[in-house]
This record gives C-alpha cells, sequence and structure tokens, in this order.
C-alpha cells in the first residue's frame, strides 16, 4: 500500500473489538514511533501503554465517553518537559509539536496493521497524572485508544478540497 492510500485508509475509530493487540504489532508500531523527527533530535516524548483492567479504568475515568471503553488499550503520549527543545527567539517549546508528530506516526502505522486508533485530547490532564503517579516533567498531551475496529464501526472522514486549505 502506498502512502496516500494508507492516508485515506486512516480514520477516528470510536468502536472497538475486544480482541487484544498483539505483541509484535504493538513492537512494530512503537518502533515506527521510536523513529518518528523531532526539533533537534531532542525526542522528548514518552508513552505509556495501557492494557490491563485497572489501568484502562483509571483511563476512562479522565475522559468518560461511552464509546472510550470499547478500546482494549490505550497509549498516553507525554511531552517530558525537561528534554523538549526550546526556540531561542521566541522562546517556544516544541516539545507538544514533536509529540504530535510521534502520535501521529503511532496512528499512521497502527492503520497499516490494520488497528484502529483516536486522538484524544479533551481529557481530564491532571486526573490522569495523578491515577498514574506522572512525575511533575511529565505532561500527557493526547490519550490514543488503540485496537481492531469493531464490525460495525462507521468510518467517518470529513475533509475539506484542497483549494480551501491554500493560502
Amino acid at each position: 500500500m502506498d502512502f496516500l492510500e494508507l492516508c485515506k485508509r486512516r480514520y477516528s475509530v470510536r468502536d472497538y473489538s475486544p480482541r487484544p493487540v498483539e505483541r509484535e504489532k504493538l513492537d512494530y508500531i512503537m518502533e515506527c514511533v521510536r523513529l518518528a523527527p523531532s526539533a533537534v533530535n531532542f525526542q522528548p516524548w514518552r508513552f505509556l501503554l495501557v492494557s490491563d483492567e485497572a489501568g484502562r479504568a483509571k483511563v476512562v475515568s479522565c475522559y468518560s465517553r461511552e464509546w472510550v471503553k470499547t478500546a482494549p488499550m490505550f497509549v498516553v503520549v507525554c511531552n517530558d518537559r525537561t528534554a523538549e527543545w526550546v526556540r531561542r527567539s521566541d522562546q517556544m517549546p516544541h516539545g507538544r509539536i514533536d509529540v504530535a508528530i510521534a502520535t501521529e506516526h503511532l496512528c499512521l502505522a497502527a492503520a497499516e496493521q490494520g488497528l484502529g486508533t483516536c486522538w484524544v485530547c479533551n481529557f481530564d490532564v491532571h486526573k490522569l497524572s495523578e491515577a498514574f503517579g506522572l512525575p511533575e516533567n511529565l505532561e500527557p498531551v493526547v490519550i490514543v485508544p488503540m485496537g481492531y475496529p469493531a464490525q460495525d464501526a462507521v468510518p467517518e472522514k470529513q475533509r475539506k478540497d484542497l483549494q480551501q486549505l491554500m493560502v
């Protein structure tokens, strides 16, 4: 499959099969994530993989949407504030940008492996940090539910025309 086809295939999955993600696929996906580019190659991302029942309940308590309960696992992507590059000219930290790049590598690699994902950014960051005892330097940026899409999952992918995106 070429890259354009992969981009067309990937969508935000909001209904998952209970089937667990195989370790081999997870290892492959995380290797793709490890290779993501970052500002000055600082790689400030840190990943919390959550698949056990107690951990999944903690994640769900921070984003209480019914559909998210169907995900067999979550990847919590954090920015290590002590490892992010800061642009000198305006002091803009790039950790969140780097985390976004790594997260999209994760989502595309998962799609290539037949798995579904969804970006979740509207969650209780403080509650999630407390629930997992994350140190202060680790800022949870995105939760990625991941698993096999349910048989009746509905691919929703509305995109603007290219001309609407051009300046």
